[in-house]
């Protein structure tokens, strides 16, 4: 694979062959529609005022919406069936949501079946050991968490961070990760941001491992900082990914970003309006 700095320097554009399967990202041509977000990017919001954040979402033009663990639960102090009424009331659909794989997943599984939510991503590793011996036993717990989530009619999947490409003996340990779990039981959310910071790229997964990335994180990174930033403003070559979503296997885009320049709802505007002058 390129490293980072082959990537920053000549991110290239793939050729892709495969079949795009139905998904729920439009790209018109003229810019990206049916975005999606990941309320992460709004934590202290969303845990002031749900409701209220999720209307000024709405307003922004997100469709798609992807919860995360919160102090007050999965869905910000809302039951299940509020959180998915309140999303459909403005125009949105609660399509993921991050969770641990923890003591608690079958009542997480019950929720997220009761949301209606199409994904339930494990939003980090369940236990902790950077050894190849650790990911394969992860890889067969979420083999089995994924089994669960096809009884419920939910898709299972992982959300990556930087650590998973370090490399052990040889092998990038998140490469263990995909080579270990059944395609049809772990769908993986690629985080493009942390990917390109680990000094890894895209690209490069996508070819390796072709439609296993059907949900993604966009985050643009400035990788001197290692902090997210808005679109066009780090080193994620935006338009190359976009380009070769087919290969990806790509159905829902989450945009999301961890730090702002001025507060989330600018940031998340600035990033909508950039998607809007994309030309594919």
């Amino acid at each position: 694979m390129q490293t980072r700095k082959e990537f920053i320097a000549n991110a290239s554009v793939l050729t892709t062959g495969s079949m795009l399967f139905p998904s729920l990202l439009n790209l018109t041509g003229e810019g990206v529609e049916n975005t999606g977000v990941q309320l992460y990017t709004f934590r202290t919001e969303m845990a002031a005022d749900a409701r209220g954040t999720l209307k000024k979402i709405a307003e922004l033009g997100f469709k798609q919406i992807e919860s995360a663990r919160s102090s007050k639960g999965h869905y910000y102090g809302l039951t299940a069936k509020e959180m998915k009424q309140a999303c459909k009331d403005l125009g949105m659909t609660l399509s993921s949501g991050h969770v641990h794989v923890d003591d608690k997943w079958k009542q997480t599984m019950d929720e997220a079946a009761e949301s209606g939510q199409a994904y339930l991503i494990c939003s980090t590793m369940p236990t902790n050991g950077q050894t190849i011996d650790n990911y394969k036993k992860v890889a067969e717990s979420f083999n089995k968490a994924g089994e669960e989530c096809k009884k419920h009619g939910i898709k299972f999947g992982y959300h990556n961070h930087e650590y998973e490409f370090e490399s052990k003996e040889g092998k990038v340990l998140y490469d263990v990760l995909l080579d270990n779990t059944q395609p049809d039981l772990v769908h993986m959310e690629l985080d493009l941001g942390w990917v390109i910071v680990g000094g890894k790229n895209p690209l490069d997964y996508f070819k390796k491992y072709p439609r296993r990335f059907p949900l993604w994180h966009l985050k643009d990174m400035d990788l001197a900082k290692k902090h997210s930033v808005e679109f066009g403003k780090g080193q994620l070559d935006i338009l190359s990914m976009l380009k070769n979503r087919k290969q990806s296997g790509l159905d829902i885009m989450f945009v999301e970003q961890e730090e702002y320049a001025s507060t989330p709802f600018e940031s998340m505007k600035e990033n909508m309006e950039y998607l809007k002058k994309v030309k594919i």
